[in-house]
This record gives structure tokens, C-alpha cells and sequence, in this order.
């Protein structure tokens, strides 16, 4: 997979976040509380950065947090053919 792709998918990833934490009207420490994952990494996998490449384990915390199914922050277009 280019590096292209898989910075767009995590870009995407982190849209999906932030739109499901603000739905839920969390902050991002509010949000930490929530779930086993810092605050500050939090702000970094909404903004796709590559160095908050998340593990499955950080994404079924990131779902407790927001007490939605995994799949929910899954759940976006992608276009795997760019």
C-alpha cells in the first residue's frame, strides 16, 4: 500500500473520531477519561498524523470511550485505488 493511501485512510480514520467525539460532545481529556488512551494521542489520531498509528487495542478503547461498536470508527468512504 502506498504511503499515500495509508495516510489518507488515517486521515480519514481520525475525521471519523473527531466526528463521533464531538456527536457525543467530548473533549479530548473527557474522552481519555473514558478509555485507556491519552489525550494528547488522542488530538494526534484526529489529525492522522503516522506517528498515532493505532493498534486494534487502541481502537476498541477509542469505541469504550465513546460506548460505540468498534465498527463505528470504521465506518467512512475509502478509496482503496488512489
Amino acid at each position: 500500500m502506498a504511503k499515500v493511501v495509508e495516510s489518507d485512510f488515517l486521515i480519514q480514520f481520525g475525521k471519523q473520531l473527531e466526528k463521533l467525539r464531538k456527536k457525543k460532545d467530548l473533549s479530548y481529556r473527557k474522552l481519555a477519561q473514558n478509555c485507556n488512551v491519552d489525550y494528547s494521542n488522542i488530538s494526534k489520531i484526529e489529525k492522522g498524523t503516522e506517528k498515532a498509528n493505532v493498534t486494534m487495542l487502541t481502537l476498541l478503547e477509542l469505541a469504550k470511550g465513546l460506548e460505540v461498536h468498534p465498527k463505528k470508527l470504521l465506518d467512512f468512504e475509502f478509496d482503496f485505488e488512489e
